[in-house]
């Protein structure tokens, strides 16, 4: 979330560069959807940001709770919508093959709402305590409370592993935590309440009980009666990936290619990881030279210890051999 103004279309053109690289065939449908609903919200907002964005004041004292609906799917500017969708992109993919469009479309209908929320009791909660009315008045758009209860959940999927932040390691246990803290300090524009509702929602999901919830209420609605658990791709299945923009060696595997576990090749990363880590040093790259100037990323971090040219040349060797 981010607590609103519009900027040029730089950022929408990198992100359509962006999704035409990885390949649309190599996007799973909800999270291409999903992706593409927020860009064209931005391009046709369905309501002013000022009358989409979500407050306690504006949703609880005014009764425009239409705004929990509005919020997620706008965003500031094109900058805040770049970084948001190809986090997402990152984020979505690997959670959608592991839990099934479907349930994801499901999850990330909740989420919304339940971050927007909980948004809120935090919101009138600080205005109880402090007193300042200002809290209540904060408002907020974008989908990056999503993206830190999406977080919450990938790293809850992918136990033990470190991520770097700003080139020191940590616990994926606690990556979301660092983030919030971090992206705060480093972009004051940032809703931090919203991202902690995110985190919140997050966990109620892994450690709550809102999946069970789920659960029940999908098998109430009929929309969920033959969901049996995550979904797993059958054995032998590999996904075919090309790299974004600013990755030189944009190969995609041909049909059956399983990936190598030879550690000397990858650095010890899996595939997926190496996609990670490749988005992220893009961005990067692009944050030092051609666009100085634009906002951080939302939800996002730049420093990685594998650079992208070292994973090419992995790649390459591996693709090669």
């Amino acid at each position: 979330m981010r607590n609103r103004q519009r900027g040029s279309h730089l950022g929408l053109m990198l992100l359509a560069s962006q999704v035409f690289q990885l390949g649309l065939d190599n996007i799973p449908p909800v999270t291409l959807a999903v992706l593409g609903l927020n860009v064209f919200l931005y391009l046709f907002p369905a309501a002013p940001l000022m009358k989409a964005c979500v407050s306690v004041q504006q949703a609880y004292w005014f009764n425009d709770w239409r705004r929990l609906l509005l919020s997620p799917l706008h965003h500031a500017d094109d900058w805040h919508l770049y970084f948001n969708m190809v986090s997402f992109l990152w984020k979505g993919t690997k959670l959608e093959r592991r839990l099934g469009g479907p349930w994801f479309l499901y999850l990330l209908s909740v989420f919304s709402l339940l971050t927007g929320l909980v948004y809120l009791l935090l919101e009138a909660l600080l205005t109880e305590l402090t007193q300042d009315q200002s809290y209540s008045m904060t408002c907020a758009v974008g989908f990056s409370g999503v993206l830190f209860g999406l977080k919450v959940l990938s790293n809850h999927y992918h136990p033990g592993g470190v991520t770097y932040v700003m080139g020191f390691p940590v616990s994926n246990r606690y990556v979301s935590w660092v983030e919030l803290v971090l992206i705060h300090l480093t972009s004051p524009g940032t809703s931090f309440v919203g991202h902690l509702a995110g985190i919140l929602v997050g966990l109620l999901y892994t450690s709550g009980p809102l999946k069970a919830i789920m659960k029940k209420c999908a098998g109430y609605s009929g929309t969920g009666g033959g969901y049996s658990g995550y979904q797993q791709h059958p054995p032998g299945y590999t996904a075919s990936h090309q790299y974004p923009p600013g990755y030189t060696a944009n190969h995609q595997y041909p049909p059956g290619y399983e990936a190598n576990p030879t550690a000397s090749y990858t650095g010890g990363m899996t595939e997926e990881e190496q996609i990670e880590a490749a988005i992220r040093n893009s961005l990067n790259d692009r944050g030092q030279s051609s666009q100085r100037g634009a906002p951080p990323p939302y939800g996002f971090h730049l420093s990685e210890e594998a650079t992208a040219e070292d994973i090419r040349l992995r790649r390459l060797r591996r693709f090669d051999s």
